[in-house]
């Protein structure tokens, strides 16, 4: 009884054990290709749920269905002008047709391997086939910079592809060698472009050299600017000044000419007073003219022996 009990329970372990082996579970980020004895059967398994296969004999390999991560290899390219750069890219991929990918690549070690010869290779390409300004810039936009600036500004060269476009160029060449591999690459860039050291230095000391003669325009500008805007406020200055003086002596004569009518009037309205300044008026002329050596001869019908004989 006690072997029966034993077959009864190996038999339910088997059966357990079978049931795990022809069933699993497929995640809604990944898809399956089912292969047996190394060979795929059936199509491709890309829909979630419960999924069953042969026991034992059957073997399920899974692949990502998400979008897969490619980052290249710094590289020393020349470009069609004979300019060396360290290019660096990266792209996006997905696996289209998990049989296809199965049969020609395996695994996405495989793969992430021949997207490297795949992509590094066009890349090159097409680095040496376009100047480095085509590389580096997009458009043929202008700065944007004051318009009176712009004659000292380096002339840019306009471009007649631009790095979006090799960038696109990259990408449609590098899916047309991977049509057959199950994959397909959604987008490539180039993520970083710098000179080689000797280059480098070579451009930082020629925008150096650029930048320093815009400076000295823009100073030498500037300091004919100062000299005009100094020249004017003299010019200014003197006009206002000469303009205030002369209506200062304006103001002036008006004022003694108001002093003069206002002193004749009140002399003339008392003639004693009148008299008196007359008189006074004649004594400060003598006493400016005349010293104590002045010998002065007068006739009797001058005003000054008139005013004699009135005082005694």
């Amino acid at each position: 009884m006690k072997k029966y009990y034993i077959i009864i329970i190996a038999l339910i372990v088997l059966a357990i054990i079978t049931i795990r082996s022809g069933v699993y579970i497929l995640d809604e980020t990944q898809q399956t290709v089912v292969t047996q004895f190394g060979k795929p059967v059936g199509e491709p398994r890309t829909k979630p749920g419960l999924q069953f296969k042969v026991p034992f004999i059957q073997k399920v390999q899974f692949f990502d269905k998400r979008y897969l991560e490619w980052d290249g290899d710094p590289n020393q390219v020349p470009t069609k002008d004979k300019r060396f750069i360290h290019v660096d890219t990266y792209a996006r991929w997905e696996i289209t047709d998990p049989l296809q990918f199965y049969i020609r690549l395996r695994d996405e070690r495989s793969a992430q391997s021949r997207l490297d010869d795949i992509l590094d290779g066009e890349t090159r390409i097409a680095v040496a086939s376009h100047d480095l300004l085509e590389i580096v810039r997009s458009t043929n936009r202008k700065p944007e910079i004051v318009e009176e600036f712009m004659e000292v500004m380096e002339h840019l060269e306009d471009i007649n592809v631009g790095r979006d476009v090799i960038e696109a160029l990259i990408l449609e060449k590098a899916n047309l060698r991977t049509a057959d591999l199950g994959i397909r690459i959604l987008d490539f860039r180039f993520k970083r472009m710098s000179y080689v050291e000797e280059v480098r230095n070579r451009v930082y000391d020629r925008m150096i050299s650029e930048r320093n003669r815009i400076a000295d325009q823009f100073r030498s500008e500037g300091q004919g600017e100062a000299r005009k805007i100094l020249g004017n406020k003299e010019r200014d200055l003197a006009q206002i000044q000469s303009e205030a003086i002369r209506e200062a002596e304006k103001i002036q004569g008006r004022a003694d000419a108001e002093a003069t009518n206002i002193y004749a009037a009140a002399v003339n309205r008392n003639r004693q007073t009148q008299e008196l300044y007359y008189f006074m008026r004649t004594m400060e002329s003598f006493e400016k003219a005349l010293d104590e050596k002045t010998t002065l001869i007068i006739t009797t019908n001058s005003e000054f022996y008139r005013y004699i004989q009135g005082v005694k």
